[in-house]
Parts: C-alpha cells; sequence; structure tokens
C-alpha cells in the first residue's frame, strides 16, 4: 500500500525498506493520519543521511549527522506532524532543519514551509539536497529559530526539532489563532516533554504528549550552549 518510488519514479533500492518503515509507524506506534504516512512513504529518507549511514535510513532511530546534530527518528517525525494536524493549506515554521527530512515531509503536506537552521553548513546542504529532489514550496535561512521569523508570519502551524527550557515567547507570538506549535520542553538536556500548544483567542492550550531527548535548542530563548556543563 505504502510502496513509492523516487520522486522521479525511478526505483531508489528502498522501496521495500521504506514500506517497512511506514507499517511499522501504522501497525507498532499507531499513527493514524494516512497524510502523514504517505508523505512519509514518498520520500526517500536515505537522501537526508550521511552516504556511510544510508543502509540504516529507514531503521527505527535516530541518525547522526555533522555539528553533533542528528536526523529524529521516523516516529518522532511522524508524531510531531501529526500533532500539527495539517490538511495542506497551512504556513508552517521549522525550527532546526538540520537535513531537511522534516522539511520535505512538512512540504508534502502543507502550503508553504519556512524552515529556520542555525548551522550554516546544515542549512547549505538542506537547501541544496531539498531543490535537487523537486520541492519548491519552503524557504531555507540560517539563524536562531528561537526568534522564529517574524516577516512571514503568523503561522498556522510551527514545529521545533530542538529542546529548550521553556517555550520560546516569539513563536507564540508568531502563531496565528487556532494554530499548533509542537515543541519539546524541559530543564534538562538530556530529556524533554513533547509538548502542544494550541493558540486560541483567549490565550493558550498545552497539552503534554510524553517523554522524549532532543539535541538542544540553543539560541536567545533557549540554552546558550550545547551541552551542560
Amino acid at each position: 500500500m505504502f510502496a513509492r518510488k523516487s520522486p522521479d519514479g525511478r526505483s531508489d533500492g528502498f522501496e521495500i525498506l521504506r514500506t517497512e518503515m511506514v507499517r511499522r509507524l501504522a501497525d507498532h506506534y499507531h499513527i493514524r493520519n494516512e497524510r502523514v504516512l504517505e508523505a512519509m512513504a514518498s520520500i526517500p529518507r536515505h537522501e537526508f543521511v550521511p552516504d556511510a549511514l544510508r543502509s540504516q535510513a529507514y531503521k527505527d532511530n535516530a541518525l547522526p549527522l555533522s555539528s553533533g546534530q542528528t536526523v529524529s527518528q521516523p516516529f518522532i517525525v511522524a508524531r510531531m506532524t501529526e500533532l500539527l494536524e495539517l490538511s495542506g493549506n497551512e504556513r508552517v515554521l521549522e525550527i532546526g532543519a538540520g537535513s531537511g527530512y522534516q522539511t520535505a515531509v512538512l512540504c508534502r503536506l502543507a502550503d508553504k514551509v519556512f524552515a529556520i537552521e542555525r548551522i550554516r553548513d546544515l542549512a547549505d546542504k538542506a537547501e541544496t539536497r531539498l531543490i535537487s529532489l523537486g520541492f519548491d514550496n519552503f524557504v531555507m535561512k540560517c539563524g536562531d529559530g528561537t526568534l522564529g521569523w517574524p516577516e512571514y508570519g503568523p503561522y498556522d502551524a510551527i514545529i521545533a526539532a530542538a529542546g529548550g527550557p521553556e517555550i520560546p515567547p516569539p513563536l507564540i507570538e508568531q502563531l496565528a489563532v487556532g494554530g499548533r506549535l509542537v515543541i519539546p520542553v524541559g530543564t534538562s538536556q538530556s530529556e524533554q516533554i513533547l509538548m502542544c500548544i494550541r493558540r486560541t483567542a483567549t490565550g493558550i492550550k498545552k497539552e503534554d504528549h510524553g517523554r522524549c531527548a532532543f539535541v538542544p535548542l540553543v539560541g536567545e530563548h533557549g540554552w546558550k550552549q550545547e551541552r551542560e556543563g
């Protein structure tokens, strides 16, 4: 059901592994959003990991990138994306684009994606990779993601793939009424709580979606350094 070839229609040799990954998301992790599953079935995750790790691209774990960053575990990508409740017309702000894999998933599901990555080398490579794969409904910049991107706000959805000690106030300010912000938050850099914040006409509502572990959200409204101590 979920097998997909590469964007140009040719076999990329990973269809079986990609199908197994998506079935695991549905059967083991109970991801129910069909649009999310279809998006992840269509995107070649192996293109977003280091060449030496391509054989592990569809396994159930995060994979390392340069500069101490990671490509999130497929389940985490699926769960966070599912919590955004995207229908296809949204403007989405992404904090911590990394290699661009989450960006690609969002591009499949939303109208426009505004992605921020604070590490220049990762941002440049992610942009080049996404363009080469045919994605054209995104804008990428290098900067402090805790400040958001006010020029293009407000956003219908915001997602952060790094954990900070608090919810950055600029992200709340740039979230449209009715919008969802999905972000890991915790007082420790080693463990956070996955939060979904919904903005209403009268304030915000917070939902706790369990423990998780992400790289630190570094910036003016995040951690001041990569590692504790």
